[in-house]
């Protein structure tokens, strides 16, 4: 009768420990691998969208010596944040822009506008009457 025990049955186990340890190893390296590369993914994606806004915002500073030389601005400015510009359309005073960074599977595309502020919607303080726009200039507080 063979007990769970004998010498024979130790020696039929021997080294697996080593294949777990290997199988183990190879399953850590695919998911470190796996978060290197969404944080590469992100990365790119934050350095698009930066680009993408300040190129905007160079090319709407510069709109009224026109386009080709605003969307030169917009390119100088992308280039300086490791992105390339992909689009830039200026027309009057808003610029619209996009800007790409990365290759391959982790390239990324951002679109961004910029121009002057417009009108101001009333907000939940302007609606409960705190404060009423005035047309001749900014707001000012109603008196009772």
């Amino acid at each position: 009768m063979r007990t769970p025990w004998s010498p024979r049955t130790l020696a039929s186990d021997r080294g697996s420990a080593t294949v777990w340890t290997v199988g183990a190893i190879a399953v850590l390296c695919v998911v470190f691998g796996a978060v290197l590369a969404m944080g590469q993914v992100v990365v790119v994606r934050h350095r698009a969208a930066g680009a993408a806004d300040l190129a905007a915002l160079a090319a709407a500073d510069h709109w009224m010596d026109g386009a080709t030389t605003a969307c030169a601005n917009a390119d100088r400015v992308a280039r300086a944040q490791r992105a390339r510009l992909v689009r830039c359309v200026v027309e009057g005073e808003i610029s619209d822009v996009t800007a790409a960074s990365g290759r391959g599977p982790f390239a990324a595309e951002v679109r961004s506008r910029a121009g002057p502020a417009g009108p101001v919607e009333p907000g939940p303080a302007d609606t409960a009457g705190l404060v009423e726009p005035d047309p001749a200039g900014p707001t000012r507080p109603v008196t009772g």
